[in-house]
């Protein structure tokens, strides 16, 4: 009978006694993948009871129990590494981006408001903000090195900011720099989202862009648990707030969440932001479906979107008109 191990491969007889052997080298990381794969195929697997310490004393691929433990220890442990490095897949791969991405973005607004409160005593006139000025203040510094030729020339030679000392200076251009770094690493990011997105995702990419289609992701936690989601889910996902609020104080219900960020969506007139706000959802809920179960791109998606969202607007071109409240009846006058 033969009995696959960790270890190696056994040929064992009717009363136990092991005929012959073939062992695995030493190597953990080898050692490790081939008890994972022995545990996924489970063929051959020895019976209950079989004592496996003993068979590789006897085969001599180790030449004491501290050893047979110890190395037994190692390889589980690396075994535990493998599986835990194959359980981050591609769209969690995603969603610790847009987690990062949201950190970045958070952060680099915070910094560049400083910067530009720091940097407005010296040129208040200069009117940049953002990247605009961290770069601006990397490049030149104090406003004293704006050169002739530079359109912010003549407002730098007349600003009525502080001077700026060398100190100070060298500080400014050195937070500038930081700013810029995190500009520049949010690219990046958005970047590798837009390429992951298109090789995980390609229909929900093109209903919904890379940047919401990979928000959504985040949100729901995957894409399985995205493709999951009923359309009216995905509707208002992102609208906690005012959805609790609908449930619990009578409140309006929210006619859409995260997706208003959709071009479809924020360009549509108000009142047909629900409507188009349902059938986007219903096409997202249909893209993240075709994207996981099937992974193959339905060019006719994003036309038959279009198409409806025409619809829409062209049924409902004006607001609907308030309803007026019926007038109460006059009362009749008593007789007397």
């Amino acid at each position: 009978m033969k009995i696959n191990t960790w270890f190696g491969s056994l040929e064992v007889g009717s009363g136990g006694e092991i005929l012959a052997f073939d062992l695995f080298p030493k190597g953990i990381r080898e050692l490790a993948l081939r008890s994972l794969s022995l545990r996924s195929s489970r063929e051959n697997l020895p019976p209950e009871g079989f004592d496996l310490k003993a068979a590789a004393l006897e085969c001599g691929f180790v030449a004491s129990l501290s050893e047979y433990y110890s190395l037994l220890h190692e390889v589980t442990l690396e075994a535990a590494k493998l599986q835990v490095s194959e359980a981050i897949t591609p769209d969690q791969r995603i969603v610790q981006a847009v987690e990062a991405l949201d950190d970045i973005n958070e952060t680099t607004n915070s910094l560049s408001e400083r910067l530009f409160e720091w940097y407005g005593g010296y040129f208040p006139e200069s009117g940049l903000v953002g990247e605009a000025l961290a770069l601006f203040i990397v490049k030149y510094g104090s406003r004293e090195n704006v050169p002739p030729d530079d359109p912010l020339y003549l407002k730098a030679r007349d600003s009525m900011g502080a001077k700026l000392e060398t100190a100070d200076e060298a500080l400014l251009k050195g937070f500038a720099e930081s700013v810029c770094s995190l500009y520049s690493r949010r690219k990046q990011l958005e970047a590798y989202i837009e390429s992951s997105m298109e090789a995980l995702a390609p229909n929900l990419t093109t209903i919904a862009g890379p940047m919401l289609g990979a928000r959504l992701i985040s949100i729901a936690g995957s894409l399985e648990k995205l493709a999951a989601f009923p359309s009216s889910t995905i509707q208002v996902i992102g609208a906690n707030k005012a959805l609790f609020k609908h449930l619990r104080a009578r409140a309006p219900s929210p006619k859409h969440g995260v997706i208003y960020s959709h071009p479809f969506i924020n360009t549509s007139p108000w009142w047909v932001r629900g409507k188009v706000a349902r059938a986007l959802a219903a096409k997202i809920s249909l893209a993240a479906r075709i994207d996981f179960y099937s992974a193959t791109k339905d060019l006719s998606l994003m036309g038959e979107l279009e198409e409806k969202v025409r619809k829409i607007r062209a049924a409902n071109p004006k607001p609907p008109q308030k309803r007026q409240e019926g007038r109460g009846k006059p009362k009749k006058k008593r007789r007397k």
